[in-house]
Order: C-alpha cells, then structure tokens, then sequence
C-alpha cells in the first residue's frame, strides 16, 4: 500500500504458538521465495514501446537483469488511460514478480478526474522508485510577442479568456499546468486538447494557440529547429541544457509555479516490506550506471533518490495538490 506496509513473519513465544508459528514461517517461505528472482520478472507498462517511458524503463531492465540473473521483460499495455496495463498487473503474481511502472497522472491526478477508477492506489500499489522525473517548459511560437512568463501571465489577466494553451490530451500534465497556472495567478484561459505532441507544437508554431507545456523530451525538436522558443521552465532551478532559460522559481512573481511529470516503478500491495527495499535499492544501482546516466542528461531527464517511504510522500503531497486544482476546475474524464 502507498500509506502502509504489511509484514509477515511474526514471532510467537511459547510451545502452544511454535507449531502455527513454523506455519506461518512455512507459509511465507512458499510466498517469498529465498532468492528473489526465482524466475524471469515482468514490468507492464501503459507506454507504448519507443516513447520516452518505455526507454527509460528498458534502461532499467537490462540493468537490473545483469545484476539479479534473470531476465527481466518489459510487457507494453499502451491504451485505455493505463487501465488496460493496470488490468493485467492485478492479475500478474503477489510476489514481487510482476512489476508496474505508472507516471504521476495515473497515481496522483486519475484518482480525481475519474469517478470510477479501476484500481486503488493505496490498496493496490506500493511504491518502489521514482524511474525519471520530467520539468516542463513554457514554450511559445518562435514569433510570439511573449518574452517571459510574466508577459504572458499579465496578457491573460489584461484578456480573460482570451489567452489559448494547447496540452496533448484532455488531463494530461499539460492540461493541469494550464490549471495550475489559471489558480496560481488568478486568470482566465482557454485551454485547447490536441491528439498528440506533434499537433500540439505545429499549433503553438503556427500561432493557433499562444503557449503549451513541453518537456526537453517532446519539445525541443522544433524549439531547436526554430519553430518553438522556451521562455520559463517551471522548476526550481534552470535545466543544464538550457541554462538560458530562466527557472519560475527565480522571479517573485512566478515563484511557485512547478510542474513535472514523473514515472515511477510499482509493486503490489502484498509485497514484503523487505523486497519493496532491496528492489528499490537495486533500482537505484541501476539508474546510477554510467550508461543510465549519460542517457538520462541527453533527454533532460532526472531520477531523484527517493526512498519507499519518501516516494509515498511526493504521492500524497502531489494528490492533494492536484484534487484541488481539479476539484477547482471541476474537469472529470469520465
């Protein structure tokens, strides 16, 4: 669970409680092997292969494989809001052997868009490692007349409404970011869904609409090829490929607008507090080989530290964050 953890030895005194204490021991000794893995261990994930998630997490896998001696296979599930990947995690092994990787909009904002969620974040997902976490720039045509994010908040508060952000679909990060920034200054815009990145960045190209959220990931093929410019990115501190680009956090009149989107690796809930550490920590080995690491800067990707632990605590203050922003906006995806 997200919030709590099962533990499964007990140690019971007494010649009355040593026999139900050696079933138990017997019990969990079936449940949990000796040697984790005992066999090839499987990772689904909702993205499809090629997308930046799935390379990460390949990354990971190839990693971990050479370290724990079994294979370990990425299994794509890609549709349905992730709930198809969900679906087939649930029904995969308690043990430690079946794996899920899900990003931030799955675990932190699903759970206040949907009405009916087909899975229970903390009755069904304990958390393991945070894989890659994501800042998002402020990116606007590369003839737009908006030169820093504080031009472009003061043109939303001048016209209500009348300021357009593209996001790539109904509730995705960028979407929340454009909510996030309407509560976080106040104003009025008009938030416009696209079917994928491309689209997206064509339009704010174009100038069919004034901004959009873009990670170094999806947007910086055209900012690059001249057809995009980042004016902010919303993150504490600059981003070392881009150390031109002023961070939110450096003027006081944007200070606080934050956005990322992260994924991270999840077991089930029944899964020994033990193997959630040492898979956590294996993990961690892993996104800290050289390999990993070169591939990450590249991509402008992170992969902070988290313990099990400290992981739940990004989840809860994200949650919360995000269901009033939602609640706010009143955006339900079902």
């Amino acid at each position: 669970m997200i919030t709590s953890r099962r533990h499964f030895i007990a140690r019971g005194t007494g010649a009355g409680l040593g026999a139900l204490a050696g079933g138990l021991l017997s019990t969990a000794a079936r449940a949990q092997p000796a040697r984790f893995p005992s066999r090839p261990v499987r990772v689904f994930t909702p993205f499809p292969a090629g997308s930046g998630p799935d390379a990460s997490l390949r990354m990971v896998a190839e990693q971990l494989s050479r370290h724990w001696g079994q294979p370990v296979v990425v299994d794509n599930r890609p549709g349905g809001n992730g709930f198809i990947a969900v679906a087939a995690f649930k029904q995969g092994a308690s043990d430690g052997h079946d794996l899920i990787q899900l990003d931030s909009t799955h675990i932190t904002s699903h759970p206040s868009t949907f009405g009916k969620l087909p899975y229970d974040v903390e009755r069904d997902f304990a958390s393991l490692r945070m894989l890659l976490r994501t800042p998002f720039f402020v990116a606007v045509g590369a003839h737009s007349p908006y030169r820093t994010l504080d031009d472009l908040v003061a043109a939303a508060r001048a016209r209500p409404g009348r300021i357009s952000y593209g996001s790539w679909f109904n509730g995705s990060p960028g979407h929340l970011a454009g909510l996030l920034m309407q509560s976080r200054f106040d104003v009025s815009m008009l938030h416009v869904p696209f079917r994928d990145f491309g689209q997206l960045y064509t339009a704010v190209a174009n100038g069919d609409v004034d901004w959009a959220m873009g990670s170094v990931a999806t947007a910086a093929p055209p900012e690059k090829a001249g057809r995009l410019r980042f004016i902010a990115l919303a993150a504490p501190q600059r981003e070392p490929l881009y150390p031109d680009v002023p961070a939110a956090a450096e003027s006081p009149s944007t200070r606080g607008f934050e956005v990322s989107a992260w994924a991270g690796l999840f077991g089930p809930a029944a899964i020994a507090g033990n193997l959630q550490r040492m898979i956590s920590a294996d993990v961690s080995q892993a996104l800290a080989a050289s390999e990993v690491v070169a591939a990450y800067k590249t991509i402008g990707y992170e992969a902070p530290n988290l313990s099990p632990p400290q992981f739940d605590a990004l989840i809860r203050r994200e949650t919360s964050q995000w269901s009033r922003i939602i609640q706010a906006a009143h955006l339900r995806l079902d």
